[in-house]
């Protein structure tokens, strides 16, 4: 069983609970979001701030990079557009169905321009009660909205492969999913990929394996084939990782948001977590997949 691992880990930022994340190549920027601290930022390879957006805003659960280089944000709300050099912004989406968002947590490319996203119930999130069913949604480029599965536990980390047509998520305190992809992006077929009540953020390698983190995973990362056979782990540095990225030339870059143990349940009652959470920048022995950019047209 081959064993992948991380080398080279260093510490590029902090925060109170550091979760959304997205490598900006075209800026040589790395960003990432303080879900309880609040804010979007850029940080360069060596840690030095380069942007602070929505500095006020909390709950920014998912990152990711549109074409002409503004940065979407999910949160409280829906998802929100910056511009980081020009100062512009304004809303990708706030409503769903006529009705105000109450939040949206990952997102992930179609291939298309469009985007896959899920919401999540962070009215109750900060009230520290138990959550509503959440759903996955598919954003046309043309601003086309479909409902895919409304009965999603809590909606987190995902993964679309358009090359083996399988899409994965992680349903958090319940498992992780496979679905296969259909006709007009329909998800069909479910099952459970692995069994890991505390899923959190997802990414793919370029060998078609799945990384799946976990909120109350100490020191190490999931990892399983898109069959559902669980290989071996990535280990991990202490604490608990939320999200992953790989970047650079040969994609072998890695990039962890990694809390201390205990986090997450503190977040699951409302209280907030003690701090100390880190964004590391290290190198992964095997090359991942990056998000491919959105291309909505928002200036």
């Amino acid at each position: 069983m081959k064993k992948i691992e991380l080398t080279h880990l260093q510490p590029i930022a902090e925060g109170i609970y550091l979760e959304g994340l997205a490598v900006d190549e075209a800026r040589q920027l790395v960003w990432y979001s303080d879900v309880v601290g609040g804010g979007v930022f850029g940080v360069n390879q060596e840690g030095e701030l380069a942007f602070t957006l929505n500095s006020d805003r909390r709950w920014t659960g998912g990152i990711y990079i549109n074409s002409d280089g503004c940065i979407l944000s999910s949160g409280a709300g829906g998802i929100m557009w910056n511009h980081p050099e020009s100062g512009d912004q304004g809303w990708l989406i706030n409503e769903l169905n006529g009705q105000t968002v109450n939040g949206i947590n990952e997102m992930w490319s179609d291939g298309a321009g469009g985007l896959f996203f899920g919401t999540v119930d962070i009215e109750r999130v900060a009230q520290g009660q138990k959550t509503r069913p959440t759903a996955l949604y598919h954003l046309g480029r043309d601003r086309s909205l479909t409902l895919l599965v409304d009965d999603v536990n809590f909606s987190n980390g995902f993964v679309y492969a358009p090359s083996s047509g399988r899409f994965y998520l992680s349903d958090s305190f319940n498992v992780a999913w496979a679905f296969d992809v259909g006709p007009n992006l329909s998800l069909n077929n479910r099952r459970v990929l692995l069994d890991k009540k505390d899923c959190d953020g997802m990414v793919i390698d370029q060998e078609g394996n799945i990384w799946i983190s976990g909120f109350a995973s100490p020191n190490f990362i999931s990892r399983v084939s898109p069959e559902g056979d669980e290989l071996s782990p990535v280990q991990t540095p202490p604490g608990a990782t939320t999200q992953m990225r790989f970047g650079g030339d040969d994609l072998k870059d890695i990039y962890l948001t990694i809390v201390p143990m205990g986090g997450g349940d503190s977040l699951k009652k409302g209280e907030k977590p003690r701090g100390g959470s880190q964004l590391l920048k290290g190198r992964s022995s095997v090359a991942g997949v990056a998000p491919p950019l959105s291309h909505f047209v928002l200036r």
